[in-house]
């Protein structure tokens, strides 16, 4: 499974606004070859961008994304809590997201984000868009019951399982998840449970480094990709 080593996570949210297509666009111009971003369902089971269960952080909604269907969702300005000049930004859906990356020529990793009590429904049907999509993608999610489903409805699609810090029984949580790889936090990320994890031929990646010291340290360890909000860091030959 090859990743990019430098990842714009939720699209780069740290220069346009997270989880839209404006993210992808610019992760293309600065030279990324690979973008995250999380995939939740609408009311009406339709699979769209965005982090929180509720709408208010980044969008002009409100309320619970479960509960809002997804035409309205399409009306909101997603945008303009970043900037102004983002104004008209919408909230999009993942088939967009994912067209415009094969379009671009980016990987993508698509975190599986269910809203509570909708483990397995999310995990189904955003497995069933991402395996109709044209490209390279990864599914990641830190529910091991979304990728378990995610598993039978899409075996050909490789996934990882997302932590905090890597607990004792990682392996055994990565079996129940059928993951290949694990992906956890860089700022709880100890020298010894990344040796175990690499010492079992198991790719480890780390979210969210921010700062090149901190990526490097990490390279070094055997760390073989990041996810970071500063994609601009970097320069087009080390992504």
């Amino acid at each position: 499974m090859i990743y990019p080593r430098i990842i714009a996570h939720r699209c780069g949210g740290a220069l346009t606004p997270e989880n839209t297509l404006a993210g992808l666009r610019l992760a293309a111009r600065l030279g990324c070859h690979g973008v995250e971003f999380d995939a939740m369902l609408a009311a009406d089971g339709v699979p769209v961008l965005i982090h929180d269960e509720t709408l208010e952080r980044t969008t002009s909604g409100r309320g619970r994304v479960a509960n809002t269907d997804s035409a309205r969702l399409a009306e909101l300005d997603a945008g303009s809590r970043h900037h102004a000049a983002f104004a008209v930004e919408p909230l999009p859906t993942l088939d967009a997201a994912l067209q415009l990356c094969a379009a671009l020529g980016l990987w993508a990793n698509v975190e599986i984000k269910p809203s509570a009590g909708q483990e397995a429904e999310t995990g189904r049907v955003v497995a069933r868009h991402a395996a109709a999509a044209t490209g390279k993608l990864l599914l990641s999610s830190f529910s091991a019951e979304a990728l378990r489903i995610a598993a039978s409805e899409a075996p050909q699609l490789p996934r990882a399982l997302l932590v905090e810090a890597i607990p004792a029984d990682w392996s055994e949580r990565m079996a129940e998840a059928g993951a290949l790889a694990l992906h956890s936090s860089a700022r709880k990320l100890s020298a010894e449970a990344a040796q175990a994890v690499l010492s079992a031929g198991v790719p480890l990646r780390c979210y969210t480094v921010n700062r090149r010291e901190d990526a490097a340290r990490l390279f070094a360890m055997g760390v073989s990709a990041v996810f970071t909000d500063r994609p601009d860091l970097w320069p087009a030959s080390e992504m």
